[in-house]
């Protein structure tokens, strides 16, 4: 009889996370809880700081975040929030957080961040700080951008730079690696098409993509991976916790933000099929940018279970710069997962931050 009545109780617990979760997802999202001060803004872009309750080290943390993502995965729970680690651990952070694009900002491209915004607000983070020097934390389009950025003005003031999951020999990562480099033969092939693809004449709101296309095809990238997430909720209603990480997870995941047609213009058509930085250099409007003009210290991080960008396309980057001090390092999880799950959160932060501690200045 206790048996029947104690199935009864968690059989009602489970319908009734069940309800929560699917008309009351909101009361059950924990992201974002780390208070911050907004020191700057430039345009539509705003620059998070948050202070150390401890600081240790002079130069400052600043995390670059890529573009159609909200800034949730940056701090996604109270206990495994990325931003709050390296606070605890002696640093002053500042996340530059761009804010909501749409159908007016088509024509942002890869230029519009690497030589406007994102020196300005390293200026702004850099006169908050009191420090001359920083470093910088890019992942994934993020880590194009700090490694554009860097490569293109050779600011004397990047110290160290960490660049996780980003495509450097992009026909390297996997079936989706291999599926440009077929499309890029073919183009050879027709040159009129090939001149129409890189020489930027397809028109800017044919490309654009809005945040549901954006969320939807994150999905369809790892259908399996969101298919299991679905199979582990529905066996684990009665864990309160596992509720709460789906749907603080779930709000991530559906409120992506509009990728601008020039950003697509440039990472799909330029990074992505032509390859370019393969060999260290790419031609963006009328700059060539070296990647061996890049000699601070260099973190490079790869997914071990990544299916956007392998470790076989971020490999080459350890060989492209004039760095004397290059790591690399495999990261437990995929795409999504090696910034934010509990593997990562053990296993890889703690040597991330051991990096940076021996390459910072204690004050």
């Amino acid at each position: 009889m206790i048996h029947i009545k104690n199935k009864m109780a968690k059989h009602k617990i489970k319908l009734k996370n069940l309800s929560t979760r699917l008309f009351n997802s909101r009361s059950l999202v924990l992201s974002q809880t780390t208070p911050y001060d907004i020191i700057a803004e430039y345009k539509k872009t705003r620059i998070r700081y948050y202070a150390s309750p401890k600081k240790e080290y002079k130069e400052p943390l600043v995390f670059v975040a890529p573009l159609a993502i909200n800034m949730a995965i940056y701090d996604l729970f109270p206990y495994r929030s990325l931003v709050k680690h390296f606070q605890n651990s002696g640093f002053d952070v500042y996340l530059v957080e761009w804010g909501q694009y749409n159908y007016k900002d088509r024509f942002l491209n890869f230029m519009s961040f690497i030589d406007d915004a994102i020196p300005h607000c390293i200026d702004q983070i850099r006169n908050h700080s009191n420090s001359d020097q920083i470093s910088l934390h890019g992942w994934s389009m993020a880590g194009i951008f700090v490694l554009l950025y860097t490569a293109l003005r050779q600011p004397h003031f990047v110290k160290n730079l960490m660049v996780l999951g980003s495509p450097i020999d992009s026909h390297a990562s996997g079936s989706t690696g291999k599926i440009f480099h077929t499309a890029n033969q073919l183009l050879a092939k027709n040159k009129t098409l090939q001149n129409k693809l890189y020489s930027e004449m397809i028109p800017k709101h044919f490309i654009h993509s809005p945040g549901l296309l954006n969320a939807l095809g994150f999905k369809m990238i790892d259908p399996m991976g969101w298919i299991q997430s679905q199979k582990q909720l529905w066996f684990n209603l009665d864990n309160r916790q596992a509720l709460y990480e789906h749907a603080t997870m779930g709000a991530f995941l559906n409120q992506m933000i509009d990728y601008p047609g020039g950003i697509n213009q440039d990472m799909l058509f330029n990074i992505w099929l032509r390859n370019p930085l393969k060999n260290g250099v790419i031609q963006l409007q009328d700059q060539k940018i070296e990647l061996k003009n890049i000699n601070c210290a260099l973190l490079v991080g790869a997914g071990r279970s990544d299916q956007i960008v392998s470790a076989e396309a971020i490999q080459p980057l350890s060989e492209l710069t004039s760095s004397q001090d290059v790591t690399f390092k495999l990261i437990p999880g995929g795409h999504l997962g090696m910034i934010s799950n509990q593997t990562t959160a053990n296993e890889f932060w703690p040597v991330m931050t051991s990096w940076l501690k021996q390459r910072s200045s204690k004050i």
